[in-house]
């Protein structure tokens, strides 16, 4: 049985994915989230709803420890199981100006982002450099490719995994592995609840926010057999508001 792991898959870009590569996959599909029970349990009501199997899996992404014992005891219990698809899609965002940032919310944001991407990666890349196939997908964010004030810990933090992004997907391409990474810039969700969607719609040349379902159809078609010729790729979503 081949698998999909989302992290930060119980709400947002992360649950569309989840839906969308059950919608137009096979995969077993492991839902990744830190606190929210709930609504990981939501987002496998969703996969399922679609035939496929599905499991949540609750561990901090920046956690090594965490990571490594919750994927070690889901491959004990599924031995003959292996993760053909990863996306790393937990972040979160700590903004406020440079000068007055704590040390905490720098620490956290790049932990997460960066340390998550490790993590994750690390461990699901030994058996697909084995099986010589496998599809990782790092979101990242407009932040992370032109930069934003406000966010200098949220840009640094997807900054580093899009050059890692790069790197990585020189190393494993031989063995049909590829790895991209996803640029959204406003998308609805519970991220940017608290923008001004009217106003900050006027900043992108196509006059409204993304769907999450948007950036999901993107990430479905990165991790299929499709996009076997891409690899070390980071693909703008945005409007047109980076481009």
């Amino acid at each position: 049985m081949k698998y999909a792991l989302i992290t930060g898959g119980s709400r947002g870009i992360g649950r569309a994915v989840c839906e969308v590569l059950a919608e137009n996959t096979d995969y077993g599909i492991i839902i990744n989230y830190s606190s929210n029970k709930e609504a990981a349990l939501e987002t496998k009501k969703l996969v399922e709803a679609h035939g496929n199997q599905a499991e949540i899996m609750a561990f901090d992404v920046a956690d090594k420890k965490a990571v490594d014992d919750s994927l070690n005891a889901w491959q004990e219990r599924n031995p003959d199981a292996w993760i053909e698809v990863l996306v790393n899609n937990a972040g979160i965002t700590k903004d406020g100006l440079f000068m007055w940032m704590k040390e905490e919310d720098w620490s956290s944001v790049v932990n997460t982002s960066l340390n998550g991407f490790y993590n994750l990666s690390q461990f699901v890349i030994q058996k697909m450099l084995r099986k010589r196939y496998g599809r990782i997908v790092n979101m990242v964010s407009v932040s992370g490719v032109k930069g934003t004030a406000g966010q200098v810990n949220y840009s640094a933090a997807k900054g580093a995994v899009v050059a890692a992004t790069k790197a990585l997907g020189q190393e494993v391409a031989k063995r049909n592995i590829t790895v991209n990474a996803v640029a959204p810039g406003f998308i609805k969700t519970d991220m940017t609840e608290e923008i001004n969607e009217k106003e900050m719609a006027k900043l992108v040349p196509a006059n409204r926010f993304g769907e999450a379902r948007e950036v999901a159809d993107l990430v479905a078609f990165l991790t299929s057999k499709k996009a076997s010729y891409i690899t070390g790729e980071v693909i703008n979503i945005n409007g047109g508001i980076y481009s």
